[in-house]
């Protein structure tokens, strides 16, 4: 059996990593799972805390990006699968630039938001192999491109 590595990325103001996570587990999927280090105090300020303080915003951000862009890039570098979420709150400027970056590699991106965001989110839609809006249909389709498995899907119970 083959092992898939996903990673996650995007929105960390709630739990849908674990979510994804526990039900892949549950229904025994070959994937293990990455992501950005989610704690939104040490994403902005590990650049300043380990490198020392910056008196300007701009560099303090500037450090901090970089810093965390050693983990995004080498693990979305990694990847087999790149799955990137758009929450409802904020805009997610970095989840945009991880779609686009995982894009630029050619790596299978699944990107999931819900139906307000498609307008916002169009081009990036575009490039996806697939668009969820809920964590089922990510574990679905993890569970097809992994093993093959399709249960009775929207497009079976409709009829």
């Amino acid at each position: 059996m083959e092992h898939w590595d996903v990673y996650l990325s995007g929105e960390i103001h709630t739990d849908w990593r674990q979510q994804i996570e526990d039900k892949c587990e549950a229904a025994g999927l070959p994937v293990s799972f990455t992501a950005p280090v989610t704690n939104h105090e040490y994403s902005d300020d590990c650049g300043v805390e380990i490198l020392g303080a910056e008196p300007n915003k701009f560099w303090h951000d500037h450090k901090g990006a970089k810093m965390n862009a050693i983990r995004t890039r080498n693990l979305i570098e990694s990847a087999d699968i790149v799955i990137v979420r758009f929450g409802d709150q904020y805009k997610q400027w970095n989840a945009a630039f991880d779609a686009g970056y995982a894009a630029a590699l050619n790596t299978p991106l699944i990107i999931m938001h819900g139906p307000d965001h498609a307008h916002a989110l169009k081009e990036v839609d575009a490039v996806a192999l697939a668009v969820a809006e809920t964590v089922d249909e990510i574990v679905a389709t993890l569970a097809y491109v992994t093993r093959g498995e399709l249960k009775v899907g929207k497009a079976q119970a409709a009829e």
